[in-house]
């Protein structure tokens, strides 16, 4: 059963038979025979083929794969405890969009790390959706983002806020932008809007390169206050530039040392922001 509920989530998660047999290193027929014993073993529909390689989820499959998610979480506990004498440190994984992740958590890891010696940290950088789109499907434990996204699956919580200026080479007409997906993209076309600007755009799909080529004299950029270094220009935006961090999590933790960094973790912004 567990090797069907496998092929399952693969293929509820790229919505695609060819792409979950190519994650299980599995034939696509195999992957459609064992998608249909589940369905017989269950005596529901799991997925609607269109004809095509993309499939459509059931309600069915909604139910079974959020109720999946925790019974892996709950496995992952119980083989946990079976190894404890062997592996003694639990792995909690935190998933960041890319200003949190440079600017703020190092600055909590530090002091992570100090109130949790026994658990080790994974640490990933993403932008907002993706963040969302981790925690999920179960593939980190606690996400940091800068956009006010949220499914039913997830909890919310506003924890920080971070204002953003206007820096570089105002002289010039090169603005660099982030991606459309980037939590600082609206912001600037927001300000293009109220200055009446068509600028010439560069994309540049991380803050950290921005950063670098600011320093270089490159162009002119919206960015967080918390990453301008000395060698910038800048000068202060309205109120309505200054934007929100959320924490998010799953909704189903039942690890007691995760819980434990939960509260933590809330305790610790709420000290931060105040």
């Amino acid at each position: 059963m567990f090797k069907l509920l496998k092929t399952f989530r693969s293929v509820y998660e790229t919505k695609n038979f060819s792409k979950a047999a190519e994650q299980l290193f599995i034939s696509q027929p195999a992957v459609s025979n064992q998608i249909k014993q589940l369905e017989e073993e269950l005596a529901i529909q799991l997925f609607i083929r269109n004809g095509r390689q993309e499939i459509i989820t059931t309600k069915q499959a909604d139910i079974l794969y959020h109720h999946l998610l925790n019974l892996s979480d709950d496995w992952e506990d119980a083989l946990q405890a079976l190894r404890i004498k062997a592996i003694p440190r639990e792995t909690c994984r935190i998933v960041a969009s890319n200003t949190f992740a440079v600017y703020y958590l190092p600055e909590m890891i530090v002091q992570l790390i100090s109130q949790f010696p026994e658990v080790s940290f994974i640490l990933e950088m993403d932008n907002s959706e993706q963040v969302l789109d981790k925690i999920e499907k179960h593939q980190a434990h606690f996400g940091f983002i800068e956009k006010p996204l949220v499914t039913d699956s997830i909890i919310r919580q506003e924890i920080l806020s971070d204002e953003l200026v206007h820096a570089g080479d105002f002289s010039q007409k090169l603005w660099l932008v982030r991606e459309e997906t980037s939590g600082v993209f609206h912001y600037t076309e927001r300000y293009f809007l109220e200055q009446n600007l068509n600028p010439q755009k560069m994309v540049i799909k991380n803050n950290e390169m921005i950063i670098r080529c600011l320093e270089q004299g490159i162009g002119q950029s919206i960015i967080s206050k918390k990453s301008l270094t000395k060698k910038i220009t800048w000068h202060s935006l309205s109120q309505e530039y200054r934007r929100n961090f959320y924490f998010i999590k799953r909704q189903h933790i039942e690890s007691s040392q995760l819980q434990a960094i939960n509260r933590w973790i809330q305790v610790y912004c709420h000290k931060t922001n105040s």
